[in-house]
């Protein structure tokens, strides 16, 4: 198994395969996908600071499944980047004949893969991060995390972490990003309620887990959980 970090300015990634070449091939079609944004943005800067969904008829293919994500979810279009950037990796890999792709770029993941994927939820300080996992079995798969308290991206909510699987990556950012912006207030059950439903209101999520003032709801199809306990205690 291959397994390389890459990046381009704030797209930073861990790219793993079953093959040399494919890492290469994610590595261009990264690099080639980020130029095709960069240079949209530059006609269209709308694209970049929208925070609500954008009518886009025409730009390049990442423009596009951008926009219909976003549009699913009801966000800005930028609220997908990183889970479109690592969809289209991961779909060059596998077109270059690889079996095992995997692309996590900040967080979001795209996967596919013959065996079992775990994967840790992080969630700043939160007591569950590092040490809760997902054992991740049915491909290909989407995953995504937004956290209103945790990180640098614009959110709206005050969750310690939304977790979005769905149908892939992209749409699974656009929608953690919605999740997390709902979940806030002082009762953490009708936020929690208000997060799980928006959720699985949205076309192609297939489950989620919250993390809100020390509850944790689990709704929809979601991986097994996994103990990463003495895995976290062992690298204190």
């Amino acid at each position: 198994m291959i397994k390389k970090k890459f990046s381009i300015n704030e797209t930073v990634c861990t790219l793993i395969a079953d093959k040399h070449e494919a890492v290469k091939v994610a590595e261009e079609t990264i690099a080639h996908h980020r130029q095709q944004l960069e240079s949209y943005i530059k006609k269209r800067v709308e694209f970049l600071r929208s925070l609500k969904p954008l009518k886009i008829v025409d730009g390049p293919k990442i423009v596009r499944l951008m926009a219909s994500a976003s549009a699913r979810a009801g966000v800005g279009p930028m609220a997908s980047v990183a889970g479109a950037l690592a969809d289209l990796a991961v779909e060059a890999m596998i077109a270059s004949g690889a079996k095992i792709a995997v692309v996590e770029n900040g967080g979001e993941i795209a996967a596919i893969s013959k065996t079992p994927v775990d994967v840790a939820l992080l969630a700043g300080d939160s007591p569950l991060s590092g040490r809760l996992g997902f054992r991740v079995e049915k491909f290909p798969v989407g995953i995504a995390t937004s956290s209103g308290v945790y990180g640098n991206a614009l959110s709206f909510g005050e969750a310690e972490a939304v977790t979005v699987f769905a149908r892939n990556a992209c749409l699974a950012d656009a929608a953690a990003t919605a999740v997390c912006n709902v979940v806030r207030g002082n009762n953490p059950d009708q936020a929690i309620i208000r997060g799980v439903e928006k959720a699985l209101s949205i076309e192609g999520v297939e489950g989620t887990l919250i993390i809100y003032k020390g509850k944790v709801a689990l709704a929809g199809d979601v991986p097994k959980l996994i103990s990463l306990w003495k895995e976290s205690e062992a690298s204190r």
